[in-house]
């Protein structure tokens, strides 16, 4: 059994996440600490194996707790946040410093949406205890060059799949890039107001423009676009164009925004022309899509397991035979310039 530390300062939410915890015979509530304090107490004396913790406590905050238990004692946290802005950039500080994943706070009112909720709360709990805890890496050390045919293509784009883990993981690639990259399109699993937050985060610290997409808005070089939450991202060619295209149809591959729709819509409208990569996450998103890009010819990358937070969408892509190559986070930039120089000599734009 996986045990579980709930630590909140709200008495209402500390018993809800008990309950829902201890509902799953495959999870063991080992306590619930109302502060930091506490906290450390029972960290100490339970020994859990993953740790639920809220950000905002009194006395000393969840982003102070959890810079001082990963120096400690390292354990798989999953944040609690609570769905406003300063809370999605809280929760982001949180996965920079060693956080494994998020969740939105329980609503209160538990006649709506908690059985999915309780289900969510579960996946997420297992997924972290398997997690593999990841020294964060310093990337704006480590930019690569733009190379002799100084990339830029208006015909070439560059396709990135992630979930759990992957905030990291797309920070550490995109501040490598330089400013003359084909355009790049994101979809990085993540709610409704934390992919605007996280776009303007990565834009403060990279080379390159990043956004959240917008509908209809043409694909420009040297920008990367990150799919809304709650919303997928195709990308559509008109004339001469590559433009974005969001829409919320059913969930694929159980997620919206989706991997495998981007992918696929790349396929279909690129072709070739696309380098794409899957980054680490839970389940088996971007697998089909990658599939597809792959029977075009195109080039493929996956994240190999050592690098990997979770290697569960970059495995179900191997699986398939769908990756024509699997690197180290640290090898993918440089293998993606490689290969977007060659596309952007091939095509001469």
């Amino acid at each position: 059994m996986i045990k579980v530390l709930v630590v909140d300062d709200s008495a209402l939410i500390r018993a809800l996440l008990g309950k829902l915890i201890a509902a799953d015979p495959a999870l063991m509530l080992v306590g619930a600490a109302p502060d930091a304090f506490v906290a450390r107490e029972m960290v100490i004396r339970l020994q859990p194996d993953v740790i639920t913790l809220d950000i905002e406590m009194p006395k000393v905050d969840g982003l102070t707790f959890l810079t001082r238990l990963m120096q400690a004692r390292p354990t798989p946290v999953i944040m609690i946040s609570t769905l406003t802005s300063a809370g999605a950039d809280a929760t982001l500080r949180a996965l920079e410093l060693g956080a494994v994943d998020f969740i939105a706070k329980p609503m209160l009112d538990v006649s709506r949406g908690i059985e999915a909720y309780q289900e969510l709360i579960s996946t997420k709990i297992k997924m972290a205890a398997q997690a593999r805890l990841i020294k964060p890496k310093v990337s704006s050390l480590n930019r690569i060059a733009p190379g002799s045919n100084n990339l830029i293509g208006s015909e070439t784009i560059l396709a990135i799949g992630a979930s759990t883990g992957g905030t990291e993981a797309i920070k550490y690639l995109l501040m490598q890039f330089p400013a003359a990259m084909p355009a790049i399109v994101i979809t990085q699993h993540m709610p409704p107001g934390f992919t605007k937050t996280f776009a303007t985060r990565l834009n403060s610290l990279c080379q390159v423009r990043v956004k959240e997409a917008e509908q209809g808005e043409r694909l420009l070089a040297g920008c990367a676009y990150i799919a809304p939450g709650d919303q997928h991202l195709e990308v559509i060619r008109v004339g001469a164009d590559y433009r974005v295209r969001l829409h919320q149809q059913d969930r694929v591959s159980g997620h919206r925004p989706s991997v495998d729709v981007l992918f696929q819509s790349l396929a279909h409208s690129a072709g070739v022309n696309t380098v794409a990569l899957i980054l680490t996450g839970m389940g088996r998103d971007g697998a089909e899509g990658m599939l597809r890009l792959a029977q075009q010819g195109c080039y493929t990358l996956a994240q190999d397991e050592a690098s990997c937070v979770v290697f569960g969408m970059p495995k179900e892509a191997i699986k398939l035979n769908a990756v024509s190559e699997v690197l180290g986070l640290d090898q993918l930039g440089d293998a993606v310039i490689q290969r977007l120089n060659a596309l952007c000599a091939a095509t001469g734009l």
